[in-house]
């Protein structure tokens, strides 16, 4: 049985994570007294006592936790503070058998942003199988529920006094300086950052990220080629990404919202006469931050027999 500790675990994300850890057989999860929450030496000790620490907490503060950390505990750490770091691998492991390797290989594991998870769901594939060149232009655009945004937002927008002021769909982080921009140009390979614009919406949870490119980009790929492509490269067995096809898409339109409370994502790629949409729906806790985190323990917990 391997001794997990959640560092932020009274936060979205580690309520999340503890939630789906708590009732397996597997695991033993240490706590820490809440008067000891944000003693840093208390919080570190508890991660040296640990075989894998998760980290659900702001950046700088899993900076100063790992800092302490030893070097034979296991962190994934839900935080962007790692995720481009050197000696830290990329949590995403249905991007192919190099990162599911090195998941189960290394004891520093980011896993990746909400947004980020599917702008890269739908580049990487493309860059990797040279089907795209990674000095190309892009742009995307991300609806999120305000789940996303933790505690602090949730509260806002649960607020009756803030209804008319939140109603409406909003634009944010619209200096283009998005945290997430730089693991969506890292882990991708391009060169240059992409144009993003991540919008949060008046419901919970759910995410539809759609990134616009020109088929002459792709080598001249129609929607249906692009497709599937999708298919082949996502067809693992354990994989959580799958393809739908647009002719299955009811109604011509795609609600962001529609794989709330679930572990997967849908790929969904529409366009004609060489214009093409792709998007990504799915969770931004379930594909995101917390579901990422159990995938990766679960391989984690592949090391040596499973003991």
């Amino acid at each position: 049985m391997r001794k997990l500790f959640i560092d932020g675990q009274a936060g979205t994300t580690g309520l999340q994570i503890r939630e789906r850890l708590l009732n397996r057989k597997d695991v033993e999860l240490l706590d820490i007294p809440q008067s000891y929450r944000k003693n840093l030496d208390m919080r570190a000790k508890c991660i040296n006592e640990s075989d894998i620490a998760i980290l659900c907490l702001p950046d700088q503060s899993a900076r100063e936790v790992v800092a302490l950390a030893s070097s034979n505990v296991t962190i994934v750490d839900a935080s962007t503070a790692h995720r481009t770091a050197s000696g830290w691998v990329y949590g995403f492991p249905e991007l192919g058998d190099v990162f599911k390797t090195s998941i189960v290989k290394s004891n520093r594991i980011a896993v990746p942003g909400c947004h980020a998870c599917g702008f890269i769901s739908i580049v990487y594939p493309l860059i990797h199988e040279r089907l795209l060149s990674n000095d190309a232009d892009l742009s995307c655009f991300s609806l999120t529920g305000y789940s996303g945004g933790g505690k602090q937002m949730i509260a806002e927008y649960e607020d009756d006094k803030n209804f008319e002021r939140l109603n409406a769909p909003r634009l944010y982080a619209i200096g283009q300086e998005h945290k997430h921009l730089r693991e969506m140009q890292i882990i991708c390979g391009l060169k240059n950052k992409p144009i993003f614009n991540p919008i949060v919406c008046n419901y919970y949870n759910g995410m539809a990220t759609t990134v616009p490119i020109f088929s002459k980009n792709i080598k001249g790929l129609s929607a249906s080629e692009l497709t599937d492509f999708y298919l082949e490269y996502y067809s693992g067995d354990e994989c959580r990404i799958s393809v739908k096809p647009s002719n299955e898409v009811v109604d011509n339109s795609l609600s962001a919202d529609i794989l709330k409370n679930s572990d997967k994502m849908t790929l969904c790629v529409s366009g004609v006469d060489g214009r093409l949409s792709i998007t990504a729906l799915f969770d931004n806790l379930g594909m995101g931050a917390a579901g990422s985190a159990e995938k990766c323990i679960n391989l984690i917990m592949t090391r040596d027999g499973g003991k």
